[in-house]
């Protein structure tokens, strides 16, 4: 062979200089193996890898921790503003009512006024409080266009759910002990059955929670949100027996009130509290469960639509 032909035989067949690894595998004698993993054994295709499988078996529980813990901190962060402000307002609205018409005002279904008024005022916060919680972090996320961050990590419908739901009972609870705390301090009303209070806060805050995603979802602007709280939440807490009896008003007013789901919030904590009510406090569980389950599912169907988020 001449040294043309040589040279074109080493053109058409290079051979690959060994990598430092190769070199090194080979100098302890175990040659490594780089082949990629094959379908079917050594048939020569490659297996695709796969995506959009969950990894963290049926319940995604850190991204939900996760978004459970953002929703927490979130209003911890300005707790004077979400937890302390709300005492300051009940306190407010104790000290108006005691000056104005306490000392004028009987005794309400056998007991004084104000520890009648006590317990209303205290749930009237904490629904407040859980509505805010939830309709202020979706409008905000839809309004400074960060929705997708929430969207994009793989969390379900129903995780989204409860990440939300979360945070809304936690303030719930947190409002609510603290304005305990202060009727108990300045007006001696003590809690007759905390297992009752306990229940109807935190079912009122989920409830109100899953109105408030309702109100976050559906509102592309504050100005809707802002009309919602004060043509919808705020008339339908303040007429729910807050600072009185529904034995007081007409008939047709009352058939009306026995039809509000907020009724039996207000009232089962002012049984658990005072331990009076105008209704009992087991069907009152009932409505407020049944009410709460409606609510959730509206949502979640919502969310797992990706109704006005998605757009």
């Amino acid at each position: 062979m001449t040294d043309d032909s040589a040279t074109r035989a080493r053109r058409q067949d290079p051979v690959q200089a060994p990598t430092p690894d190769a070199r090194r595998d080979d100098a302890n004698g175990a040659p490594r193996d780089t082949a990629q993993p094959r379908m079917g054994g050594d048939t020569g295709a490659v297996a695709p890898s796969a995506m959009g499988v969950r990894r963290f078996g049926r319940v995604n529980w850190q991204g939900t921790r996760t978004l459970a813990g953002r929703e927490v901190q979130r209003f911890m962060n300005v707790w004077s503003q979400t937890v302390m402000a709300p005492l300051i307002n009940a306190g407010l609205l104790l000290m108006i009512f005691t000056i104005a018409i306490g000392p004028q005002r009987g005794d309400v279904m056998g007991v004084p006024f104000m520890t009648f008024l006590a317990p209303g005022i205290l749930i009237m916060t904490v629904i407040q409080n859980a509505f805010a919680n939830t309709s202020s972090s979706l409008a905000s996320a839809k309004v400074g266009g960060n929705i997708v961050d929430t969207l994009m990590p793989p969390l379900s419908a129903l995780e989204l759910l409860a990440g939300y739901l979360a945070g809304a009972l936690v303030r719930g609870l947190i409002v609510a002990t603290v304005i305990g705390l202060g009727a108990w301090v300045f007006l001696g009303v003590t809690t007759q059955n905390i297992l009752w209070v306990f229940v109807f806060v935190s079912l009122g805050s989920l409830f109100m929670g899953g109105l408030g995603m309702i109100a976050g979802i559906y509102a592309n602007k504050f100005d809707q949100l802002s009309a919602i709280s004060n043509f919808l939440v705020t008339p339908l807490s303040f007429l729910s027996g807050t600072f009185y009896s529904i034995e007081a008003l007409p008939g047709p007013l009352q058939a009306a009130s026995h039809a509000n789901p907020f009724f039996y919030i207000i009232d089962g904590v002012r049984y658990g509290m005072i331990g009076v009510s105008d209704s009992s406090p087991w069907l009152g569980l009932v409505i407020v469960l049944a009410s709460t389950g409606v609510v959730m599912g509206i949502v979640w169907r919502w969310l797992d639509r990706g109704y006005r988020l998605k757009a």
